[in-house]
């Protein structure tokens, strides 16, 4: 029969699969479909017996039979047809030459790596020569195609009848991401035992079901008969998302015995942490017998996290040795209480032990140096790295850009793009404040057009705020609207940072309408916040609406938010602009008064009308409270005094005495001396010099600008407040006066009969002897 068959190059192949489909896909898995087929396989082989294949039809079938060999190799069920089919392969392999040899060896490798060491570690646990082999096997898939091939061979094999290879296979599931095919693995086993039932919650922690884990824990508890372990309840207790929760799964462990065990209880002070009293957490970590390091770390995050950094710090003057998650919370302590030389001595203690060179703590310590304003730590930090990732490009940026270095930010950035490091959401955030503060237009629009290539504007509604705040930042408010609208989904802190772009661009009315139409958006669903009230609180005071600002306290009143130290400051700071001073102060006595803030607001509110005795009064107050004042006090303190003319009364009387006598010719209302006198007083040039002296070092020449002609009586005064205070006072004309001038220059030669030269020069030796320099400038 041989001998007739015409072997043909186009039809060997199709002859090939024409035979391969006449037989139905369920016989060409099992051993009987392979020994049935009379073209072109061979009847399977006896055990020590050689496999006879025709040499004619080797020779013409052999590349097709490699490829038939290998696709069924991907679904045999069988060890021994695997088998078979290998010898087959390896048969054909004998009749190949040159490169062809090497090019079906090598397209055959792949198939061989992933599937003949399960068949090897099969065959030798049938034969009970352990586990090993099958533990070495789970360590080889790292694909879900691998884990479950793997799953079908355990079947076949019978080996997922063991409790612990199915528990594994459940592992394995969970740890490639398939919680479907874990579920359906763990519902697969028998007879579960502790180690099986352990699995399946902390995968389901692993996996952030917390809701699943939970009830897989009760299941556990009401249906199995077992006992939980000690392994079991710190997965459980991570899944826990509230304080009753907790307390049920610490019951249950107290119940068991296995409360202080020294993972179970780290897990609960963990929880306590979040949930509950810290307190609670802090006497179940003294009570513990042992406590390893775990649990100290678990109490210092702890305190870092519920805003105790000083507790924090003090308890970790009890630690002797220290890790690197125990540096990590510690300086996250440090920056949050302000205690920046210690978080100097723990650098050191991470640069002695060598925990510095840990990523996570570089980028801990970069944060923290740049809290405090040290930028060449963050720097030095920085540079002695070896490995950096994305985080530690974001941390450098965003401490150059909070500090207010935009240029070397925006350097660093670029560097960050030299190195090929892809930014993220968290980079285009500090990149867009530090255009923002550069006030580059052009490099703000290129921000935008990046977020809408990659989607995040929509995607991730932080990005979105953050492009707002760019561009109301940089006054482009009709940009800014048009990217809110923009935005699919809006939180309150979208609202919130409209109506603060528009009332810092001196939009006011349009910050309260954006405000009301917040209040009507979507039937309420979105809630003000301590933002929203600070945002349109000073629109209020801005454009005069009082009725609004009320209308607003009421709600305030009502939610019992006025106690609050911004929103009562926001309130006050609303009454006093209004001239509702004692509202104002009323609202001032209500509030925390800790810091320098409500202070700075009240005293700002009494100098605008004029009082500059009660904004002293104030600073006498805040002062002997032991608030300590700031920069903002100062400045407000003697733009009260400008206001108020405190300063010009002191100045008035002691030029009275050396001879200066106001001239009231330049005061055309028909009023009392007294007041001509006051309206003299008020006169800018004389504030402008108030605010100066109060502002600068003694002997500080003054330059004084002024946009309008000044009098005879300023003149007269300047010079007599030039010779008391032993300051030069230059007084600095504008173009609109450069006419007027010319007009006098001219009268001047005509009255003195000289040269233009010559006139000005005398005109300056005039203005000299009353101590002003006259100036102009075109």
């Amino acid at each position: 029969m041989e001998n007739d068959v015409v072997w043909n190059k186009k039809k060997r192949t199709r002859t090939l699969f024409t035979l391969c489909r006449r037989f139905p896909l369920s016989a060409r898995f099992s051993s009987g479909g392979l020994s049935s087929l009379s073209l072109p396989f061979s009847s399977v082989p006896a055990q020590g017996t050689e496999l006879c294949v025709p040499y004619k039809l080797l020779h013409c079938y052999k590349n097709e039979m490699i490829d038939l060999y290998r696709a069924l190799l991907l679904v045999c069920e069988s060890s021994q047809v695997f088998d078979t089919l290998i010898a087959c392969m390896l048969r054909l392999f004998q009749t190949c030459k040159g490169g062809r040899f090497t090019r079906n060896l090598q397209s055959v490798a792949l198939v061989l790596r992933e599937f003949s060491a399960p068949a090897n570690a099969l065959q030798d646990y049938r034969k009970d020569r352990g586990t090993d082999d099958v533990h070495m096997l789970f360590r080889q898939c790292t694909k879900l195609h691998s884990a479950k091939c793997l799953h079908a061979r355990l079947i076949v094999s019978q080996a997922i009848q063991n409790v612990c290879v199915s528990a594994k296979l459940v592992n394995l599931y969970c740890y490639l991401g398939s919680l479907a095919l874990a579920r359906h693995a763990f519902d697969s086993i028998q007879n579960k035992d502790v180690y099986a039932w352990n699995a399946m919650v902390s995968g389901y922690v692993r996996l952030g079901s917390s809701s699943e884990a939970i009830k897989c824990f009760s299941l556990f508890m009401m249906t199995s008969g077992l006992q939980p372990d000690y392994r079991t309840f710190p997965s459980v207790l991570k899944a826990c998302r509230s304080l009753l929760d907790g307390m049920k799964i610490h019951c249950s462990a107290l119940k068991y015995g296995f409360v202080w065990d020294v993972f179970v209880a780290a897990s609960l002070v963990h929880l306590y942490c979040r949930y509950g009293p810290v307190a609670n957490a802090r006497r179940l970590f003294d009570e513990m017998p042992v406590r390893d390091m775990g649990s100290w770390n678990a109490m210092i995050s702890g305190y870092c996290q519920s805003g105790n950094a000083e507790e924090a710090l003090a308890l970790s003057k009890e630690l002797k040795v220290m890790d690197a998650v125990t540096i990590v919370s510690l300086l996250a302590a440090c920056t949050e209480a302000g205690d920046f030389v210690r978080g100097v001595l723990i650098h050191l203690y991470s640069i002695k032990h060598g925990l510095d060179s840990e990523l996570y703590v570089s980028n801990k310590l970069i944060d923290m140096y740049a809290e405090s304003g040290n930028l060449k730590g963050c720097q030095k930090v920085f540079d002695e790295m070896v490995v950096r990732d994305l985080i530690t490009w974001n941390s450098m940026i965003k401490a150059y850009e909070v500090n207010e270095q935009p240029l070397r930010a925006l350097r660093l950035f670029e560097e960050m793009q030299f190195n090929r490091i892809q930014p993220d959401c968290l980079t285009l955030i500090s990149l867009a404040s530090t255009l923002a503060q550069l006030g580059d237009v052009r490099g703000g629009r290129s921000v935008q057009g990046f977020t809408l290539r990659k989607g995040w504007i929509l995607e991730d509604v932080t990005v979105g705020n953050t492009v707002v705040d760019m561009y109301a930042k940089l006054g482009l408010v009709d940009s800014a609207r048009a990217v809110f609208d923009y935005l699919s989904n809006k939180d309150v802190i979208s609202w919130n940072t409209i109506i603060s772009g528009y009332a810092q661009n001196g939009f006011a009315t349009e910050a309260i309408e954006m405000y009301n139409e917040m209040e009507e958006e979507e039937g309420g669903e979105i809630n003000p916040n301590q933002g929203t009230w600070v945002s349109v609180l000073p629109a209020c005071s801005q454009s005069g609406a009082l009725r609004q600002g009320m209308k607003i306290h009421g709600r305030l009143l009502k939610n019992g938010l006025c106690s609050d130290v911004f929103i009562g400051t926001s309130l006050a700071d609303m009454y006093g602009k209004c001239g509702r001073l004692e509202d104002a102060l009323s609202l001032f006595y209500q509030i925390p008064r800790v810091n320098s803030v409500p202070w700075n607001t009240l005293i700002a509110c009494h100098g605008l009308h004029g009082h500059g005795e009660k904004a002293m009064m104030l600073f006498r107050e805040m002062l002997d409270e032991g608030v300590k004042p700031d920069h903002i006090t100062f400045v407000t303190l003697l733009s009260a005094c400008s206001h108020s003319g405190l300063e010009l009364r002191s100045l008035h009387e002691k030029v009275k005495m050396i001879g200066y006598v106001p001239d009231h010719r330049f005061v055309l209302q028909d009023v009392e001396d007294d007041e001509k006198e006051h309206i003299l007083m008020s006169h800018s040039e004389r504030l402008a010099i108030a605010f100066a002296l109060v502002t600068t070092p003694p002997k500080t020449r003054i330059q004084i600008f002024k946009n309008l002609r000044v009098c005879s009586d300023c003149h007269s005064v300047t010079k007599f407040m030039s010779r008391i205070t032993e300051r030069e006072i230059v007084s600095i004309l504008n173009l609109v006066l450069v006419a007027l001038d010319l007009l006098e220059l001219v009268l001047a030669v005509i009255q003195y009969k000289t040269s233009p030269y010559e006139a000005r020069r005398r005109k300056a030796c005039y203005a000299s002897s009353y101590g002003v320099e006259l100036r102009y400038m075109v």
